[in-house]
């Protein structure tokens, strides 16, 4: 097909400025499918003069042979993406199958358990079977979304999805409208919990309706799912089970309301912005500014996060943790407890200051690249004020919570340790470890408290 070929078949049919799907066809058979954000933008960019060099001799020839451009339209970007995977499966169009090797491809697999998790697997760690619906996962090497030794069949296997990464930002949107267990969710189910990416699993029935629904969605159901859901939420409530029922109006809402139009900008990159509504109980990031604070191209990747936190009661038993996250993970084996010597009562940022003096001394230990505490202004003031005493510069934000002890906004350190930037965007990057790391260390200190308190118990 020509430049003026699709000039004119565009101007025809009119391509809508739409997401959804398209196919290049020759004869009316499939050469090709791709998903776009704009199925106008999207299809035009195949007719540019660079077309070689952005996309390769393969797609060059595709287009060269086709002589048709069909389309269909969905609601979102992330329909799209489930649309395009569900039609390649079906179609398996030559061009598409031939652009990228079926081993690189990535599968969304919902494991046979009694409660299922949902994983993202790469084709080549899955069995070459002709069936994948009950396919067995073999060891797999590092570095793999799934754990080493991990083996499990599969009840459901979705794909193949063209980009591991515009699928892993997909099922972000995704697991926010129907919570779910991943392969992870062992280690971090109370971090998880706290910004409800597993759902309430002492009710079975409600987390296996939440499975269902899922599948369903992604099988491109979409009407059939909000039925489902619609019927759900009806038989909760007239069972006065109001709670049950709002999570699933929630649903229902955020199905019709997926705002992900950013998702497909450019095919190779991940970056997106999505809206949902958020659950009552879910804390929506609250970045604010301490004195002249203002965070500007961070200057470095923060691989090494460390996280503080006092735990006591009423004074009795104080105790403070460090806890360290390399590229994103825990590493236990760097975790540090120490038994507070300058304080017996509840002073928490005297207990704190006493924490960072002693680890800051260890001058052996690495140093981190971003500190995190737990509370507020006075929190970061007595880090900022050791750091300087002891002249090292580390930027350091502290994770706020609420009555409920819930995370509800990240304060920033002042600029003059983070070189002038965008504090929003530095805390949306690392917004994810820095709530995991605040979670750990919180986990780690009240564990080493109660531990402290039972032992001294039996003294007496």
């Amino acid at each position: 097909m020509t430049s003026e070929t699709f000039k004119k078949l565009n101007k025809k049919n009119g391509l809508p400025d739409k997401p959804g799907v398209y196919f290049f066809l020759k004869n009316k058979k499939i050469l090709y499918i791709g998903k776009a954000t704009s199925l106008r933008d999207r299809t035009k960019s195949y007719f540019g003069k660079d077309l070689i060099n952005t996309r390769g001799p393969l797609i060059l020839d595709m287009v060269f042979k086709s002589d048709n451009i069909k389309w269909k339209v969905t609601d979102s970007v992330l329909e799209a993406i489930i649309l395009e995977a569900n039609l390649i499966k079906k179609h398996q169009p030559y061009y598409n199958t031939k652009e990228k090797d079926d081993k690189s491809f990535n599968y969304v697999c919902i494991t046979r358990e009694t409660l299922p998790k949902v994983i993202i697997v790469r084709g080549k760690e899955l069995q070459k079977q002709q069936n994948f619906l009950h396919s067995s996962l073999p060891r797999v090497r590092g570095g793999s979304h799934v754990s080493k030794n991990f083996a499990v069949s599969f009840a459901k296997v979705f794909g193949p999805y063209t980009s591991g990464p515009q699928l892993r930002e997909a099922i972000k949107i995704i697991r926010k409208i129907f919570p779910f267990l991943d392969e992870k969710s062992k280690n971090y189910l109370e971090f998880y919990k706290q910004i409800n990416l597993v759902p309430d699993l002492k009710d079975k029935k409600l987390y296996l309706q939440n499975i269902k629904n899922l599948q369903l969605f992604f099988e491109g159901k979409k009407k059939k799912t909000l039925k489902n859901l619609e019927k759900e939420m009806k038989e909760y409530a007239k069972k006065r089970e109001f709670e049950k029922a709002g999570e699933i109006k929630r649903q229902i809402f955020a199905l019709k309301h997926i705002n992900d139009v950013a998702l497909l900008k450019n095919s190779t990159s991940s970056d997106f912005s999505s809206a949902h509504p958020s659950r009552s109980t879910e804390w929506d990031l609250t970045e604010r500014k301490i004195g002249r604070s203002s965070i500007q191209n961070f200057p470095f990747l923060a691989t090494r996060i460390e996280a503080y936190d006092i735990a006591h009661m009423g004074g009795k038993n104080m105790v403070g943790v460090m806890i360290v996250l390399e590229n994103g993970e825990v590493e236990k084996s760097e975790y540090r407890k120490f038994k507070i010597k300058t304080q017996n009562n509840t002073n928490d940022t005297g207990a704190l200051a006493e924490v960072l003096e002693r680890r800051l001394a260890h001058k052996e230990w690495v140093f981190p690249n971003l500190i995190v505490v737990d509370g507020g202004v006075a929190q970061i003031n007595v880090t900022k004020n050791i750091l300087k005493k002891m002249g090292i510069n580390i930027p350091v934000v502290s994770v706020v919570k609420d009555e409920r002890h819930k995370p509800k906004a990240i304060l920033l350190s002042p600029r003059s340790d983070l070189k002038g930037a965008q504090g929003p965007t530095f805390v949306k990057k690392y917004k994810k470890e820095i709530l995991l790391a605040n979670s750990e260390a919180h986990r780690f200190a009240i564990n080493y408290h109660k531990n402290m308190r039972n032992k001294n118990f039996l003294k007496y």
